[in-house]
């Protein structure tokens, strides 16, 4: 979380004219400190922009702000935040133009060749791709479980399915790219 974020979240939650009860106060204060991370890796991995997801971060937490009555009865905080952070960051996304992602390549750290670099990124593109390319969902329970590391039963309570539609999904999400990726090497050596 960048630093301006953390300043406006905390400005938002001890905010003086905003009258709390204490021990609610301090509730939603301790999510914020406890997962403010992993609300903007989610909106991250679902809007792959760093600006866009620090805004759907910052919205997540107004909208806890606004429900905070509710988080007295959530047994997972972590993954109610996880919901309420996925939801904005798809509708987020729905509102912004489709646009390429970008990748910098940073060749004066010499870790590796220029050579490795450039192979690392189009694999890194082209796994981007056909993650893409699979339907929602498939998409989402990979993008969770991969990219966020989120076990099988939190991915069930951030999308509202079951975990065993989360645990089969995320098998056919695997075997479809194993598929593509098996067929797209087939076609490099078969010409």
């Amino acid at each position: 979380m960048s630093e301006e974020m953390r300043v406006v979240a905390e400005q938002v939650i001890v905010n003086p004219a905003i009258p709390m009860p204490q021990a609610r106060e301090d509730a939603l204060e301790l999510a914020v400190r406890e997962h403010a991370r992993l609300v903007y890796r989610i909106a991250y991995s679902v809007l792959r922009n760093h600006h866009d997801a620090e805004d759907a971060a910052q919205e997540t937490f107004l909208r806890v702000l606004r429900y905070q009555r509710r988080l007295d009865g959530v047994r997972e905080p972590r993954t109610w935040l996880a919901r309420i952070a996925w939801r904005v960051a798809v509708e987020r996304r729905r509102k912004i133009p489709e646009v390429t992602l970008d990748k910098a390549v940073d060749v004066a750290s010499g870790s590796a060749s220029a050579e490795q670099i450039l192979l690392g990124s189009e694999t890194d593109r082209l796994l981007e791709g056909l993650i893409a390319a699979l339907p929602s969902k498939l998409r989402d329970p990979l993008t969770l479980s991969t990219l966020e590391e989120m076990t099988p039963a939190d991915i069930a309570g951030v999308l509202g399915v079951g975990e065993a539609a989360v645990r089969s999904r995320l098998f056919r999400a695997r075997q479809v790219i194993k598929q593509k990726l098996a067929a797209r090497l087939e076609g490099k050596h078969g010409t």
